[in-house]
């Protein structure tokens, strides 16, 4: 029977907002997100407890407006002041505009930093730190959906076109450290994958040196679609390094070919087997060509520029939580839906590592909502004192319990 008014489904979630509020989130939003109208009257009222209702339901879970209702089962309610309905957080979503979105992306710049300042979530970054930007195709198949449109992506390896929606992304990482995200920005599926990407790269930069990066130890990283002059201008004019692949074409194999070809940076170019040669006699070689200014040697350089993978890791997590849909018809709606995806990223990261447990620090979304936030609590009221009472036995508690501790530690 679900009859229990006092059972708390996600008890999780109580650490994790207490470290929200800690690092400064709802003020954040106070002072950023601000709406002067409203296509709905009331639509955008109360803001910041709505945008905090969005990210909770995220962190349990929910990858769809619908699913927002998960916070209001039970005695969540009680637990947590300023918990909507889903529909009301929707209608909240559809009052966005670009102008909204670009200070919710604000929001997660400086919230960052924030959580930098107060947890081991970037843990090194003064000593070196990486910036790596890439962009998929996320697909959509509504029609009416705004900014749906026909891009490319691989499937299986090969190139097709297909309808959807182009996130770009910027996420910054250390040595130890797994990425965070430092900007999102929602483009339309045809979109280049370069548009845009040098204002991103300016402003995860200036986010690094605020977190306590140094310009001169900071390496972006990106794919051939990211090696234009204007993102490589822009990273030398902050003093950073890059490491940035260059497409196949007939210039780059002249360069390949004559050693003599002198260029600002080093053309290193990882020579391998291809895996279809069947002859060892007339071995067939497949090359690997990308540009860079630091000053590793050629075989630590190499291994640096491909561990720009990483990023992938984001965009797997993202895509088994919050970004599993664009839940909204309007374009804006899904952009705001995107960066908030991004805040509950950056702050599970965070209550990952106060658990004091390396597992946590480096663990996917998926495994810290299902060990961390996912948790039944039964919530009592002794002398008016909320209580929770959690499974005796539950074999994190430690984590759970240390994460109470650091959370509520001032």
């Amino acid at each position: 029977m679900f009859d229990e008014d006092n059972l708390v489904s996600h008890a999780g979630l109580v650490p994790l907002l207490a470290l929200a509020e800690r690092t400064g989130l709802s003020e954040l939003l106070d002072e950023h997100v601000r709406f002067a109208c409203e296509r709905v009257k009331s639509g955008a009222a109360n803001p910041t407890p709505k945008l905090t209702s969005i990210i909770a339901g995220m962190a349990c879970g929910a990858d769809s407006i619908d699913d927002l209702d998960v916070i209001r089962a039970g005695g969540m309610k009680r637990l947590f002041d300023g918990v909507y309905a889903a529909t009301t957080l929707g209608i909240l979503l559809r009052e966005f505009t670009h102008g909204h979105t670009r200070q919710l992306s604000a929001v997660l710049r400086r919230h960052l930093v924030a959580l930098t300042e107060q947890t081991r979530v970037l843990h090194g970054i003064t000593d070196r730190c990486f910036i790596d930007i890439d962009s998929l195709l996320r697909p959509v198949y509504g029609r009416a959906k705004q900014g749906a449109s026909f891009g490319h992506t691989k499937i299986s390896g090969k190139t097709v076109l297909r309808r959807g929606l182009s996130p770009l992304a910027v996420t910054i990482s250390t040595e130890t450290a797994a990425p965070m995200l430092a900007g999102v920005r929602l483009r339309a599926g045809r979109a280049a994958s370069s548009r845009g990407a040098a204002s991103m790269v300016t402003e995860a930069l200036n986010t690094a040196i605020t977190a306590g990066a140094t310009p001169q130890n900071i390496l972006i990283r990106g794919d051939s679609a990211y090696c234009a002059g204007t993102i490589v201008t822009a990273i030398v004019t902050a003093g950073a390094r890059f490491s940035i692949t260059i497409a196949r074409n007939p210039a780059v194999d002249a360069a390949i070919a004559d050693n003599r070809h002198r260029i600002t940076g080093r053309l290193i170019v990882r020579r391998v087997l291809d895996a279809n040669t069947q002859d060892p006699l007339f071995p067939v070689w497949r090359y690997h060509p990308f540009f860079t200014n630091t000053t590793e040697p050629v075989d630590q350089a190499d291994i640096t520029h491909r561990r720009h993978a990483i990023c992938e890791t984001v965009w797997s997590d993202l895509i088994d939580g919050p970004w599993a849909h664009q839940p909204s018809g309007m374009f804006t709606a899904n952009t705001a839906w995107c960066i908030l995806a991004a805040i509950c990223h950056n702050l599970l990261r965070a209550a990952g590592t106060l658990t004091d447990t390396t597992r946590y620090t480096v663990a996917r979304g998926a495994t810290l909502r299902t060990h961390l936030i996912n948790i039944p609590a039964r919530l009592a009221r002794p002398q008016h004192h909320p209580t929770l009472h959690l499974p005796t036995h539950w074999p994190r508690a430690h984590a759970w319990l240390t994460l109470w501790t650091a959370a509520f530690t001032t």
